[in-house]
């Protein structure tokens, strides 16, 4: 019988070693936990390319062009024809280039204007040699 109780008194004192190893599993750590939370580093910023606002852009072919307006026939339909006036900046640009010949008609061209006035802020295309 002593064999039993010394048996049984093993097996509680086994049983209560791995419940108390377990318990101090789940409890906390009690030790600090350093986090290092380094800001990322950054090469090269990407810096965007600022836009005007609120323009429209028009490719097409020229069919007349002064220092005043132009009017172009778009590039995709050749029943669109618009006719655009040109803002002070555009026409100052535009009489340079009629001074030494001006747009020709066919000549392709690309608009950036004004959807509410109509009135062209910048412009770019190669004019044709004069006849």
């Amino acid at each position: 019988m002593k064999k039993v109780f010394q048996f049984a008194g093993a097996g509680f004192l086994c049983l209560g070693m791995l419940g108390v190893s377990r318990a101090a599993a789940q409890d906390p750590v009690l030790t600090p936990i350093i986090v290092n939370t380094a800001a990322p580093i950054i090469i090269n910023a990407i810096k965007p390319k600022p836009k005007q606002d609120g323009l429209v852009r028009f490719v097409g072919y020229v069919m007349h062009a002064n220092r005043a307006e132009i009017t172009v026939r778009a590039a995709g339909d050749d029943m669109s024809i618009q006719t655009f006036a040109l803002s002070a900046t555009a026409a100052e640009k535009m009489q340079k280039i009629v001074d030494q010949g001006g747009y020709q008609y066919g000549d392709k061209i690309k608009l950036e204007y004004d959807p509410g006035s109509k009135q062209v802020i910048k412009f770019k295309g190669k004019p044709s040699k004069p006849l």
